[in-house]
């Protein structure tokens, strides 16, 4: 089974989402894992536009991308510019690949326009997980 690690800053928002996403596009055909080179912890508006599309990220934990030393991954994939420049080397093999986007964590102002922030960020994400699959199939 092909191994996809979602990897950002705080593992809170971005890679959790990813996270959610390639594990529903890929329809259980490939181990998923997310982290962060700082952990935090997952923030509350990304469970809630995750589970908007039905997918349920309520039980996932911030992790470290130390936990997965050692480890093999067929496709590391950087969500944010940071974890880019600041990820660690994995073995010979490993597809790095990098979308940059938004921290929608950042976004100051009501609860209704962070929702918001999360969810053009998330859609957008979706938008490049099904373009990874569909990569296959072209």
């Amino acid at each position: 089974m092909k191994r996809i690690l979602v990897l950002c800053t705080g593992n809170s928002a971005r890679s959790q989402m990813g996270e959610g996403l390639f594990r529903q596009e890929g329809h259980g055909g490939y181990e998923v894992e997310s982290a962060g080179t700082k952990p935090s912890q997952v923030r509350p508006e990304a469970i809630a536009v995750m589970k908007e599309l039905g997918i349920d990220i309520s039980g996932h934990r911030s992790k470290s991308v130390n936990e997965f030393d050692g480890q093999s991954f067929d496709y590391v994939i950087t969500v944010c510019d940071n974890a880019r420049d600041n990820c660690p080397v994995f073995p010979a093999g490993t597809e790095r690949i990098h979308w940059s986007f938004e921290d929608p964590a950042a976004v100051q102002g009501t609860e209704e326009q962070r929702l918001s922030a999360f969810r053009r960020i998330r859609d957008q994400i979706h938008e490049k997980v099904r373009a990874f699959f569909a990569s296959f199939s072209a």
